[in-house]
């Protein structure tokens, strides 16, 4: 597969493991609402957050949008100097997209959205971070409804570069969009123009298919007697016993006259959505003047972020890629757009903004989603309000420059990291120490700072026949597998840690972080 150079690549391909796992710390007083939704927004660099999720959220993110600077060469604010050197700009995106693919879930999808300045560079990219056969589109979006005369030719739409983990499960998963008025009008009940039963309003689908396949080219008989073949090219899009039980069923439609092919009924009652296309014009998804009103009446005239995108994009997006309750994460969260669409719309968050920008922008919009304003999609969603989120910024890193724990690191900090390094999954929050949790033929077990209530060596720092005793408790009667202990000190011999499959690691020296 073709890849893309530039001058720090060797050195960009590693700046996510580079970074360091910082502690997540949390800011209470610009927290707001319900604060056990799950529902997170992050302060701080976008590359070090995500490292830091990493250990908790790993395979778990359903649906990631991202609209990262667009390199224009024209700086938009302080907080976005758009007017970064090509291999800047690669250099920053690439990382970023390493970390959020370790976070995207195995049925989940990322979508990006770009102009056409780093489209086709960001194509390439993304082809090698997330395997080229993971494309699944790229979606069109026409931002604008007037023209634009300032250049040779008008700039009148964006990219939305669209990747899954696993494009089957994406497809089979993914939702259809809903059909507007226009298209439901198609569906008329010849018998009562009127009539508003969906279960009545129906109309005739073509009965053909494209190609030649010999069990499907078969003679008709209409009810009048006249005989019909498929036309030429094509062959009928069901096998005659089907179209028998359509016809036994009365959900076959020969016209006005009954001269007609035949067609296949179909109500409106049956019709479960559209298929996205790739083309979405801004009478679907919205447009920047809608944008740009959505941020003055949220920020007056204080937008020093560039045009925000509408919340009718977003929710379409998160309508195709996720469900009420899934977690959605944005890393360049700008005016706080995707997590406020998602917070409406009954999905999960995370945000992450850095500077002041999170403060002054994002928290005062998704404090005012919460206390139910009613702007955007609001009132189409039926959003009165509800929910809440944590405000958190990064602290110090768990780990010191030579990769070993910090002092002073919690117990259920260094777990998730420790289950995180041996399994590349997240710990579920529900553990309890000392025993992690079983992943394959693996147990993990963790002895630190006292977590069997002692500091003291017999009190649960140390393994011992005790501890050991505990640790195997927790585990799976049938679990025959290697157990991982992480500990301050072991009692056993290295004979006896060989008989009993125990693959000790010593605190703080051998919980390092994961590269």
């Amino acid at each position: 597969m073709p890849t893309l150079s530039w001058l720090t690549r060797d050195q960009d391909l590693k700046a996510a493991s580079r970074a360091p796992y910082r502690l997540l710390q949390e800011v209470p007083e610009l927290g707001h609402g319900d604060l056990d939704t799950g529902n997170m927004l992050i302060q701080g660099d976008n590359l070090e957050a995500l490292k830091s999720l990493l250990p908790f959220y790993a395979g778990q993110v359903k649906c990631i949008y991202i609209d990262p600077p667009y390199n224009t060469r024209s700086a938009v604010s302080e907080h976005y100097d758009d007017n970064l050197e090509h291999s800047l700009w690669l250099a920053m995106v690439w990382p970023r997209l390493e970390l959020l693919r370790e976070l995207l879930a195995d049925d989940g999808s990322i979508w990006v959205s770009i102009d056409d300045n780093e489209s086709h560079y960001l194509k390439v990219i993304m082809d090698e971070v997330f395997g080229r056969g993971n494309f699944v589109a790229n979606v069109v979006w026409q931002k604008r409804y007037s023209r634009e005369n300032r250049g040779a030719i008008g700039d009148v739409h964006e990219h939305i570069l669209v990747y899954a983990r696993d494009p089957e499960k994406f497809k089979t998963g993914r939702n259809k969009l809903p059909l507007d008025v226009a298209q439901a009008k198609i569906y008329k009940n010849p018998d009562d123009p009127n009539e508003a039963d969906p279960t009545k309003r129906w109309r005739g689908l073509p009965m053909t298919a494209q190609g030649y396949r010999p069990n499907q080219m078969y003679r008709i008989t209409a009810p009048n007697g006249r005989t019909h073949l498929p036309p030429e090219g094509r062959c009928w899009s069901t096998i005659e016993p089907e179209f028998e039980k359509l016809k036994d069923k009365d959900r076959i439609y020969w016209g006005r006259d009954g001269n007609a092919q035949p067609s296949v009924i179909r109500f409106l009652s049956e019709v479960d959505g559209l298929v996205p296309w790739t083309w979405w014009p801004h009478s679907d998804a919205g447009h920047t003047d809608e944008s740009k009103k959505e941020a003055n009446e949220l920020f007056g005239s204080d937008v020093s972020f560039g045009t925000p995108k509408p919340e009718r994009l977003m929710e379409r997006i998160l309508h195709i890629a996720s469900n009420p309750g899934d977690l959605v994460l944005d890393s360049f969260l700008g005016s706080g757009t995707t997590a406020a669409v998602a917070a409406k719309m009954g999905r999960r968050y995370i945000g992450i903004e850095m500077g002041d920008h999170a403060v002054t922008h994002c928290q005062p919009r998704l404090t005012k989603v919460v206390d139910g304003e009613q702007g955007g999609i609001s009132k189409p969603v039926g959003w009165t309000g509800g929910g809440g989120f944590r405000f958190w910024s990064l602290g110090a890193t768990v780990f010191d420059e030579t990769g070993r724990i910090s002092a002073g690191i919690a117990y259920a900090t260094l777990a998730a990291h420790a289950w995180f390094s041996e399994t590349s999954a997240p710990l579920d929050p529900k553990t309890k120490g000392p025993l992690l949790g079983v992943h394959g033929d693996r147990a993990v077990a963790l002895l630190y700072n006292g977590v069997l209530g002692d500091k003291r060596p017999a009190g649960g720092n140390v393994l011992t026949r005790q501890t050991l005793a505990i640790i195997r408790e927790g585990l799976p009667a049938d679990f025959d597998g290697d157990l991982i202990v992480y500990g301050e000190r072991s009692a056993f011999t290295p004979a006896t840690l060989a008989r009993e499959r125990i693959a000790f690691r010593q605190t703080p020296y051998d919980v390092k972080a994961r590269r």
